[in-house]
């Protein structure tokens, strides 16, 4: 029998913590776990909600496979935790690469030890950095970072809340 596609399902806007979640219905997980060859880890999807697009990653914690739904995602849809909305899910094979601040490559090539380092770090560390530093809103905290971060693979000092590697 052919893996189908699922309806699209209703869910109800639920919290963990800080994170507001959707659980994904058991038809879903069965056909995204087919279509995707994994069960285990992260698996990257492309969602429908009420029918605004985004890329997202179905994660399972605490024994439960959930949809997390970020702030930007919740206010394009206009819905909050304890609102309904309509989900469609879908694999998404696109490789998510994220790119890093031009001053942040410029700063790595200009010392070999730092570069050397961070492409050392395990990926999923070189893009907590990249991640933070490309979120920062203004040149004057990107400039500030990215010294940090510098330094931070120097071994000179903390930065987003870690020792060196």
């Amino acid at each position: 029998m052919e893996n189908l596609k699922p309806e699209p399902f209703k869910a109800e806007i639920q919290i963990i913590g800080i994170n507001p979640f959707v659980f994904v219905p058991e038809p879903y997980l069965k056909y995204l776990f087919n279509k995707s060859g994994n069960d285990k880890g992260k698996i990257p999807v492309e969602i429908k909600i009420d029918g605004y697009s985004f890329k997202q990653t179905l994660v399972k914690y605490a024994g439960e496979w959930r949809l997390y739904l970020n702030t930007p995602m919740r206010n394009m849809v206009k819905k909050e935790v304890g609102d309904y909305a309509t989900f469609e899910i879908e694999i998404d094979y696109e490789e998510r690469i994220v790119q890093p601040n031009p001053k942040f490559r410029k700063a790595l090539s200009e010392n070999n030890i730092a570069n050397s380092i961070f492409n050392g770090l395990a990926p999923y560390l070189q893009k907590e950095i990249i991640r933070y530093i490309n979120n920062l809103k203004t040149e004057a905290s990107v400039d500030k970072n990215i010294e940090k971060a510098i330094q931070f693979l120097l071994g000179n000092q903390k930065f987003i809340g870690r020792n060196h590697p």
